[in-house]
């Protein structure tokens, strides 16, 4: 999942970002709303967190911005003004949710994840390859009944190309929603984790490279579906 920030204050936006990392998401962060309308028109963001009192343009006008544009990218107002009136308001210009400061982190995450699910073609609760199965609520990963221990960005990669349904997933896609805008799009880092995830995985290989085109994972199904 890709998640964009955009906070006026600095320590708050940087300390939402580092939670939201930590939850295996990954996030871009602008500090006005010129900056954050920037980085919105050239990528596609699954959620949006917004403070509706931003330095240039104001939150309110970056929502209708995204609500003109129709997309799929779903907007999380976060803001001081907490009033039932503010929400109403907010939430009348296209907004998805609304969240009054100071709030639990723990419900932030829960809404933007929750926002996230609603950004992207639905897929099922758990996610299976085989005797492989990715659980993306609880974070888990097993094979033949034993858990497989990840990182962030592996747990992040094998659930994209499970969620693909084995269609092919390119190195850039793989990028673009694994990772965040400080990623090198020169690097190798894709590769190598795909490498690290592949041994971590173990026999016989799940992850197919298509030579020109990304990897892919033939066998990927809804958890419990037969394969016809």
């Amino acid at each position: 999942m890709r998640v964009i920030v955009v906070e006026d204050e600095p320590a708050m936006a940087d300390a939402v970002a580092r939670g939201l990392r930590r939850d295996g998401i990954a996030v871009d962060v602008a500090y006005d709303g010129d900056e954050g309308s920037e980085k919105l028109s050239v990528t596609r963001y699954d959620v949006a967190v917004l403070d509706r009192d931003l330095p240039g343009r104001s939150g309110d006008e970056l929502c209708d911005e995204l609500v003109a544009a129709g997309g799929t990218t779903r907007v999380l107002m976060l803001t001081a003004s907490g009033s039932l009136a503010d929400k109403v308001e907010g939430l009348s210009r296209g907004a998805d949710d609304y969240l009054a400061k100071p709030f639990d982190f723990p419900e932030l995450v829960a809404r933007v994840r929750a926002l996230g699910r609603r950004a992207t073609p639905a897929v099922p609760p758990t996610l299976a390859a085989g005797d492989l199965v990715l659980d993306p609520a609880r974070r888990t990963v097993s094979r033949a009944g034993r858990p497989v221990e990840l990182t962030r960005k592996e747990f992040g990669v094998l659930e994209v190309l499970l969620a693909a349904s084995g269609a092919v997933v390119s190195s850039e896609e793989l990028l673009e929603r694994v990772w965040d805008e400080n990623a090198d799009p020169f690097t190798t880092t894709v590769r190598v984790t795909v490498m690290t995830l592949r041994k971590k995985l173990g026999e016989p290989g799940l992850i197919d490279t298509v030579v020109g085109a990304g990897y892919r994972v033939p066998d990927a199904l809804p958890a419990g579906t037969a394969a016809g």
